[in-house]
């Protein structure tokens, strides 16, 4: 065995093992501080790549969750008026009715004229202020609804409009409409009845279109949680591995750094071959 000043291979070699423990050791803090086990692409270059795709899925879906509800919201507002309308044909209904009782006097037919007049009115007041966001669907010329499906944008959800406003193709009873005779008053209750069957059906046609939205409102917030999972699976950490990781590394350090002193002050024996 020789002996050397110049060159300690115990050192060395401790020194190269105690290096490699305190690089694992910066791993391992990181990963619990970060909660990653690939924070970034010198991790793995492969797995850290598929998790940001799917991070940019995640985040043009978010997109996707807005439009859905906006649109659902121009809808509803949509199928509230609607809704509103026909109460308010309902109502005028019977007010034509009571109106084409041939015996009516001239004062009472002329203040049931007027209550169908005003409810004729709120109608129009209605389908003008139906509006969301710069939206209505249930105004002559309404706004159809086109909300993204994908996170592509390459598929939407369509809502069509409905005409509700007066003289239009479902509310047939127009903006000067009156009963002011027991005649008009008994042609006005067929028009209403149409309008109202009218307004149903256009009803049930908005009520499905907002119940499509908020099931593909659903299934992205569904798809969400899923992709945040699998992103979750490929680069989180697991911290109980490495809590004991490092309490192992720790451990390894500090023993690498006595191997270490032990390894330099060999040298120091040499001093006593010239006392």
């Amino acid at each position: 065995m020789s002996f050397s000043v110049n060159t300690n291979n115990g050192a060395a070699i401790a020194l190269q093992s105690l290096t490699a423990t305190q690089n694992a050791l910066q791993g391992t803090q990181t990963q619990i501080s970060t909660g990653l086990k690939v924070a970034t692409a010198k991790d793995n270059g492969a797995v850290w790549a598929i998790a940001q795709n799917q991070r940019a899925q995640v985040m043009s879906l978010d997109s996707v969750t807005s439009s859905l509800s906006r649109s659902s919201s121009a809808v509803d507002v949509a199928v509230s008026a609607g809704t509103s309308i026909s109460d308010l044909l309902t109502q005028m209904k019977a007010t034509a009715l009571s109106a084409s009782d041939q015996g009516l006097d001239a004062a009472s037919r002329s203040a049931l004229n007027t209550q169908f007049q005003a409810l004729r009115d709120q109608v129009g007041t209605i389908v003008t202020n139906a509006d969301f966001n710069g939206t209505n669907m249930i105004k002559s010329g309404g706004n159809s609804i086109y909300a993204l499906a994908n996170a592509d944008g390459t598929s939407k959800i369509t809502v069509a409009a409905e005409d509700l406003s007066l003289g239009g193709a479902n509310v047939t009873v127009s903006s000067t409409s009156t009963i002011g005779t027991a005649t008009t008053a008994s042609t006005m209750i067929a028009t209403l009845q149409t309008s109202i069957n009218n307004v149903s059906a256009s009803l049930a046609k908005l009520g499905t279109g907002s119940q499509a939205l908020q099931n593909h409102s659903t299934f992205i917030t569904n798809l969400q949680d899923t992709l945040n999972q699998g992103i979750g699976n490929l680069v989180d950490a697991d911290l109980a591995k490495e809590s004991a990781t490092l309490q192992a590394l720790q451990t390894k350090q500090q023993l690498g750094v006595q191997a270490l002193s032990i390894a330099n002050s060999s040298t120091s024996v040499l001093l006593s071959l010239f006392r």
